[in-house]
């Protein structure tokens, strides 16, 4: 007895139409739908930043410290699980994944406004626990392409804007009477729907084709030994490059957690529209200076190119700081100049740094494996600094900490990426 042809699955019609798409039609829908996905994931995260809660410590931490440390805390650990997690995850799991990671961060904020102050702490643990794993998800839709640059750059912009926006609608809540402990969930509720319609359009982006892996390498899951063995392949570089990391992410995490105090203590009461319209053209910047890259071809070439870029960025905060210091520039425009120099530094790690460094070496894996890597550790020196914070030295103003804090980010980094560059500049590949 003859058995029925087993029936082929069509893909969703957007993947069909996606796929004989122009470049630029392709490029502007994947990026908008990373770029909006990415932002909503930071209703979930960011807004209890906007609150002071002001006059709480628990267990002899300052309130706001300890719910910042925490979700750190659960953020770091999300990163190292997801170098194997993310890794190794099939591309038809992802969207069904992302989906699961923002319900248990939206559950955790439920839990934020209804618990006493110590199951707020630890609310604040596992509303980080899901969300470190959410841009390895997201980028690994993205990587492994010839518009990877722009792509990764739509992405990275998410984060510059998103984190001031969210905080900004979280203050307007508090300021409108809402408290400030059940904010966070409120915004996030609000952030879902759009969430849920991004997810979907990245699933149905359509995988790198032939002429995408013969640009950049072709790009597949890592399980441990392949994890180790390009690791220990590049290990000077790579180690460099993990180390400068830890550096920025407790960097960009003092100046992004505590920005409201730093616009008060420099003066503007007006914190709230502040630390939106301050991040606006910090993102020109960084957008422009990745685009510039993805008009280089060769990959060696621009591999070398973003390092001079970060490094520059380094620079950008270390002299704006001595400007600022010197009375030379205002503290906004000091805001936005360190805002831009640290980005310069930090963006490209989580998107065009290590996919330019796979094509390079055409090594056969994913580019998300060490940006896990580097974001776990970059996230354990910012639980570092924070504890430094408030144990080391709880009297210094805010302004003050950040301004020396700057000025060693600077040195510290510009120092690194030199060492990076003349690592991998060594290297015959």
């Amino acid at each position: 007895m003859a058995t029925a042809p087993t029936a082929v699955r069509q893909p969703p019609w957007l993947t069909r139409y996606l796929s004989s798409a122009s470049p630029a039609t392709f490029t502007l829908i994947a990026t908008a739908a990373a770029f909006s996905g990415y932002f909503c994931m930071y209703a979930f995260r960011k807004p209890f930043a906007a609150g002071s809660f002001e006059g709480e410590s628990v267990a002899g931490v300052q309130l706001k410290i300890a719910f910042v440390v925490a979700q750190v805390i659960g953020y770091a650990a999300s990163k190292f699980l997801a170098i194997k997690f993310v890794s190794e995850l099939p591309r038809a799991r992802r969207a069904r994944v992302l989906i699961a990671l923002i319900a248990f961060a939206q559950l955790a904020l439920l839990g934020f406004g209804a618990l006493p102050p110590g199951g707020k702490v630890l609310a604040m643990f596992l509303n980080g626990l899901p969300l470190g794993a959410v841009w390895g998800l997201v980028f690994a839709f993205l990587e492994g392409r010839r518009t990877s640059e722009l792509l990764g750059a739509g992405l990275s912009m998410s984060y510059v804007i998103a984190s001031g926006v969210v905080k900004s609608v979280g203050r307007a809540l508090v300021q409108a009477g809402i408290s400030e402990y059940w904010m966070p969930s409120l915004v996030g509720l609000a952030f879902l729907p759009a969430f849920l319609l991004c997810v979907y359009v990245l699933h149905c982006l359509p995988p790198p084709d032939d002429g995408d892996e013969q640009a950049r390498s072709a790009r597949a899951p890592m399980d441990g030994s392949a994890r180790r063995g390009f690791y220990a392949s590049y290990l000077g570089g790579l180690s460099a490059l993990c180390g400068l990391y830890v550096v920025l992410t407790a960097y960009r995490d003092f100046r992004d957690n505590f920005a409201l105090e730093l616009w008060i203590e420099l003066g503007h009461e007006d914190a709230p529209e502040m630390m939106t319209l301050s991040e606006l053209p910090i993102a020109v910047v960084v957008m422009l200076a990745l685009a510039l890259i993805f008009r280089v071809t060769d990959n060696r070439r621009a591999f070398f190119l973003v390092h001079a870029m970060m490094a520059a960025g380094s620079i950008l905060i270390g002299a704006s700081t001595l400007a600022f210091m010197a009375g030379g520039l205002s503290g906004a425009l000091w805001m936005v100049a360190v805002g831009a120099g640290l980005y310069l530094g930090y963006v490209p790690y989580g998107c065009v740094l290590f996919d330019r460094l796979m094509a390079m070496t055409r090594s056969i894996g994913t580019a998300v494996f060490m940006i896990n890597v580097t974001d776990a550790l970059g996230y354990a020196g910012s639980v570092s600094l924070l504890l430094y914070r408030n144990f080391g030295s709880p009297q210094l103003a805010y302004l003050d900490f950040f301004t020396t804090l700057s000025l060693w980010t600077a040195g510290l980094c510009t120092l690194g990426f030199a060492i990076s560059a003349w690592y991998f500049a060594r290297l015959r590949v």
